[in-house]
């Protein structure tokens, strides 16, 4: 089934330099790059966006590090994009992730794991709708 889900490259791969790498690794894995946008994110954004974490103990340290620095969200298309694009970037920890996953090649810890993921429709729909009007993202075939 064609769906979309959203990413982001994090601060800490935005920092080093990495995303070009990260978004070469949705592509050839065959996922398309429907819309894509660098911006920095305000504490009250970051917080918005990670609401249904508000309860967790982490949740004060992401909305910091998510807000310390840019970050480039982009929407990606494709056959079952949420599960490819999950395999794609791997395990949240990096120790865990396989080998050739995202996070296993860029990130660091737990929390700066260079990228986010949504991780169902729903959320993805949400999560697509916080950053993007439907006029910022590309239709697959062009109507006329």
């Amino acid at each position: 089934m064609m769906q979309r889900t959203l990413t982001i490259i994090k601060p800490d791969a935005v920092g080093k330099n990495l995303a070009g790498g990260v978004l070469d690794c949705f592509e050839r894995a065959g996922l398309r790059i429907v819309a894509a946008k660098m911006l920095w994110l305000q504490r009250e954004q970051a917080e918005a966006f990670y609401y249904v974490h508000k309860e967790r103990e982490f949740f004060g340290s992401l909305c910091e590090f998510m807000s310390s620095g840019p970050c480039i969200v982009a929407v990606l298309e494709g056959e079952d994009a949420i599960k490819k694009a999950r395999a794609i970037m791997g395990a949240t920890d990096p120790k865990n992730a396989e080998e050739g996953t995202i996070r296993k090649q860029f990130a660091s810890s737990v929390q700066e794991n260079a990228v986010h993921g949504s991780d169902a429709p729903a959320t993805a729909e949400f999560e697509i709708g916080f950053f993007f009007s439907k006029f910022e993202i590309m239709q697959t075939k062009r109507k006329n």
